[in-house]
């Protein structure tokens, strides 16, 4: 180490230290330890390491690594609930670190106090024929399609939320097509009836003993695991976003709260400068970023102001659309919308009160921070798989949940799978890649409950419906490599063209579909695709 961390061992199994930096890693290998812990939140001041980068260094040098983050003088009892978790099912002896080693003391002695309450949960380990972590659309959508299979199975979905949204509905929300309430339910009323729901967080997973460790200590037993807790939005990330979004002019569509502040953003506007911003892959439905622009260009337009104002696209990658058939289309409505589209351009930081937004351009080799005025600014954060799964024994290299793209079965673990939006499939993350996972997931989880191979396999699909405007959508349809996968015959839709039935299909079809149809398993136009079949 570079500047060797004062390591205090409060026992046998955990030490505490200030601070590590990236070097001090191998160190602590070297010296026997076999686990970190974070407690440091990421966007806490400080020139510091992220986690993300923590636990890389960490999990090339052989060690396990877990985040559990606790704020400096409001550590909760769910803190403590979470650390013991975490060193529960950590290997020992654990090294635990925060800004000065303080936060982590304290949280080793919640969790010691919280030993033998996990100890008895240890013993009585909960098992299930089938657990599901997260209970978004994936995890709800994949519960039902198997429980209308086989209604003998048990099956468990852990995820701690009281809500469930309906996130394709967020840019119509921005746009003034819908109310932000109509994308909202209660995640009690949609959980399946033979479902158990296991209200709590995962902290951690133990796949060669077939377990999953909650945040409140619990030990989950499961003879398959499905994967599904969606992906990580940073908003950290950007210098100064988190605390001025929703106000001085700054929001973003992926946020339920913030989706109706971009559409009065839209309609106060009537002059000055509007930027719209897309970061690096992956994220989810990547035309999501510049769907708010042409939902909010195609209303000034209607009011009579698009000339007064000046819009921007600012895109992290080198094109406007990653399937170059899609691309024509989109770029007449660039055009008639006067947006100057900005490529290897992204977005750095934020300074709300004055509104300055600072982006990273590319120009040839050279790379230059460009300060940008701004009266109205539409934030898309990186994204990223989220903490507990980028530390898990789960990982593939980016983080994401490690599986064969055909199959969705983790490339080491025969009994898991992953879909949505935290597997590592390269396929296009949006709620329609899910609704076609789902049943694929389904089929081949209860095939491994009989200690069978997969039956069915994933093509890669998934589908953006481009909104350029009110009223007309292109439909992007596609697999694996930008091959095209229409799901109409091309004289009733050609996707590559705006369509009025293309708006109503998004508009009016599509969310019934999701709450009556999907989430209940009926896999209208998704039947799984069966291995070896045409």
């Amino acid at each position: 180490m570079t500047s060797k961390p004062e390591i205090t061992k409060l026992n046998d199994a955990v030490s505490v230290s200030p601070q590590l930096e990236l070097d001090d890693v191998t160190a602590l290998a070297n010296s026997g330890f076999k686990s970190i812990i974070c407690n440091r939140p990421d966007d806490e001041a400080g020139d510091h390491p992220r986690s993300t980068a923590i636990a890389e260094a960490a999990k090339k040098a052989g060690l396990q690594f877990a985040y559990v983050p606790a704020v400096s003088g409001a550590i909760t009892d769910q803190d403590g609930h979470k650390m013991a978790a975490a060193l529960a099912a950590l290997p020992a002896p654990v090294l635990a670190y925060c800004r000065s080693g303080a936060r982590s003391t304290k949280l080793a002695e919640m969790a010691q106090r919280e030993s033998g309450k996990n100890q008895s949960s240890s013993a009585d380990t909960s098992r299930f024929n089938v657990v599901i972590v997260g209970g978004g659309s994936a995890g709800i959508a994949t519960a039902a399609s198997m429980l209308k299979r086989n209604r003998k199975i048990s099956l468990a979905i852990i995820d701690p939320a009281d809500d469930h949204y309906y996130q394709p509905g967020w840019t119509m929300v921005g746009g003034g097509a819908f109310s932000a309430e109509f994308t909202h339910r209660k995640e009690k009323d949609l959980i399946p009836a033979r479902a158990k729901w296991i209200k709590s967080a995962v902290a951690s997973f133990d796949p060669d003993n077939n377990t999953v460790m909650t945040a409140d200590g619990q030990a989950i037993g499961y003879d398959v695991l499905i994967v599904c807790p969606g992906i990580k939005l940073d908003w950290a990330a950007i210098d100064g976003l988190p605390e001025t979004l929703g106000k001085n002019g700054v929001t973003s569509n992926y946020r339920f709260d913030l989706a109706p502040y971009t559409y009065r953003l839209v309609k106060e506007l009537t002059s000055g400068t509007a930027l719209f911003t897309q970061p690096p892959m992956p994220i989810k439905c990547a035309g999501a970023p510049q769907k708010a622009m042409y939902l909010s260009c195609s209303k000034w337009e209607k009011q009579g102001v698009l000339g007064n104002i000046d819009v921007q696209f600012h895109n992290a990658g080198a094109a406007l659309f990653g399937i170059k058939e899609y691309v024509p289309a989109l770029m007449e409505y660039v055009e008639r919308y006067n947006a100057h589209l900005n490529l290897e351009s992204r977005l750095v930081a934020v300074d709300g009160p004055a509104q300055i937004a600072t982006f990273e351009q590319k120009h040839g080799e050279e790379t230059k921070r460009v300060e940008v005025a701004f009266d109205m600014i539409h934030v898309v954060p990186p994204q990223l798989a989220p903490d507990f799964i980028r530390s898990s024994p789960l990982a593939a290299e980016s983080g994401f949940v490690d599986v064969d793209p055909a199959t969705l079965r983790h490339s080491k673990y025969a009994n898991i799978f992953s879909l949505g939006d935290a597997c590592s499939a390269p396929n296009a993350k949006t709620m329609a890649a899910v609704r076609k996972q789902a049943p694929i997931v389904a089929v081949n989880a209860l095939a491994a409950l009989d200690g069978k191979p997969p039956v069915a396999d994933y093509d890669g699909y998934g589908s953006c419906p481009l909104t350029v405007e009110r009223g007309k959508v292109v439909l992007a349809e596609f697999g694996y490599g930008g091959k095209l996968l229409p799901s109409f015959p091309n004289w009733l839709i050609d996707g590559t063209r705006p369509s009025r039935l293309s708006w109503l299909l998004k508009d009016t079809i599509l969310p019934p579909v999701y709450w009556h149809g999907m989430l209940k398993g009926r896999e209208w136009m998704v039947k799984p695709h069966r291995i070896g079949s045409e």
